[in-house]
């Protein structure tokens, strides 16, 4: 008779398992999952692979398993079994090594393995898959996939939104980028995914908290890679200056309250202290408006709409070429460091840390700070005024509410081309302007004679 599967934590699955919600049986998964048979066969019929963790499957027989560690040198799990299947409670990155005996034999437990395989990545398929519906998330984590890439030398596979894919097929002609659907999943040998996961306590899919080592170098962790922070490069097929002007790029919407700089007089005033230094102020939100229920924000007054629904490639070429960009904790602040132009961040219900770095970091420290990194507080992604500590007190979104303009204009006047271009604005401006020892002075009309009209020249 067939033996129970065993399931990541490590139990044999049977009549007593948690059956799931009808809703958590029909909600589309943010990842597809592997193929139902593992796709390496090894010998006396058993299968095997390294897709959401390390998989055995088992023919009839009498059979000992052992998964182990081959870096830690620990034994994970070991067990004897009939027909079934064994998996790993980790599906990150682990060099797995997989020992199979066949208690069949005349010698039995002293009987030499029958299966001995390492993990080894080396000319391999694999597919390193990330959820879509995000920008910013899939920015900071494709480094790490790259570097995954080259460590190992395996032929990679990057899932991910078709919206993103145009920013990187080019970039790296080396990976395949394919959508979610387009994914063949029996094709891999190995298959790790990289997310956010808020509620994996027994670190089952992420060996840190990405809360406590930041949202983007967990992929890092994930993968089993060097977590130090890099910007992928982002090829655009259009790089020419979208406009002659000065100009600064702006975005100002995002997916949650939390996330917006809720000071009611923050972006006019930034925005017209730059208009008033020569610069173009430009707003490359995908909305104009965007809110929830009784809540909605607008376009800020000032700024010149560029929204849209247009390719992030645009959105791109719009930020390569600003001599700065002012945003959230979202995802266009992300696509902006990627180009490489300096990113002022405005965020309170973030740590830096969660973050890419950069020396224009808003935060304000005096206020209530940090929510999303605190792994006692579970983010709502339906609740669009989710403030777990405050909401519905005086103290809502306090966070940046108390985020003055003068803390952004005053890291604004660091950066190096605003620097520039206010001291040639400056100089221009002076040039431009009457001077009083330049202007000519009206003649000094004398007193004509009794009865005579004076002549003008």
């Amino acid at each position: 008779m067939k033996q129970p599967e065993t399931t990541p934590s490590g139990e044999k699955a049977g009549a007593g398992a948690p059956v799931k919600p009808a809703s958590a049986q029909t909600q589309k998964p943010a990842y597809p999952p592997p193929a139902p048979v593992p796709v390496e066969a090894g010998p006396h019929g058993i299968r095997f692979d390294f897709n959401d963790g390390c998989r055995v499957s088992l023919p009839p027989g009498s059979w000992r398993v052992c998964l182990r560690d081959l870096d830690t040198g620990n034994v994970l799990f070991e067990t004897e079994i009939g027909a079934g299947s064994v998996a790993s409670t980790k599906k990150y990155y682990v060099r797995f090594g997989v020992t199979v005996w066949d208690l069949s034999l005349p010698k039995g437990r002293d009987a030499e393995p029958i299966f001995d395989h390492a993990l080894d990545l080396k000319d391999r398929d694999v597919l390193v898959q990330f959820p879509v519906g995000t920008l910013g998330d899939t920015v900071g984590w494709l480094p790490y996939a790259v570097q995954f890439q080259r460590k190992h030398g395996c032929r990679l596979t990057c899932a991910m939104s078709g919206l993103i894919i145009p920013l990187f097929r080019d970039a790296y002609p080396d990976i395949e980028f394919v959508t979610h659907e387009e994914m063949k999943v029996e094709r891999y040998y190995a298959t790790y995914s990289v997310g956010l996961f808020f509620d994996d306590h027994d670190g089952v899919r992420q060996p840190s908290d990405f809360r406590l080592v930041g949202l983007h170098r967990t992929a890092g962790y994930i993968l089993g890679v060097d977590p130090a922070e890099h910007p992928p490069r982002i090829v655009i097929e259009d790089d020419s200056r979208p406009i002659p002007e000065p100009y600064v790029c702006i975005a100002t919407q995002s997916s949650t309250q939390s996330k917006y700089w809720n000071n009611p007089n923050g972006w006019h005033e930034v925005i017209a202290f730059l208009k008033e230094r020569g610069y173009r102020v430009i707003c490359i939100d995908q909305k104009p408006v965007h809110g929830s229920g009784i809540v909605w924000n607008h376009l800020p007054h000032g700024a010149e709409n560029e929204t849209g629904d247009r390719p992030l490639a645009e959105r791109a070429r719009w930020i390569r070429h600003a001599d700065f960009f002012v945003g959230l904790s979202s995802g266009l602040s992300w696509l902006a460091w990627a180009v490489g132009t300096p990113v002022v961040m405005v965020s309170g219900f973030t740590h830096p840390s969660n973050e890419f770095s950069t020396p224009y970091r808003i935060v304000n420290y005096h206020t209530c700070n940090s929510c999303w990194n605190d792994p006692r507080l579970r983010f709502d992604h339906h609740d669009f005024l989710w403030c777990p500590r405050h909401k519905g007190t005086s103290r809502q979104f306090e966070c940046t509410r108390l985020i003055q303009a003068k803390q952004v204009i005053d890291s604004i006047r660091t950066i190096p081309a605003f620097v520039q271009r206010a001291a040639a604005f400056a100089t221009a401006s002076a040039a431009s302007a009457p001077s009083a020892l330049s202007e000519p002075s009206a003649p000094k009309e004398s007193a004509a004679p009794s009865g005579q009209r004076r002549s003008r020249a």
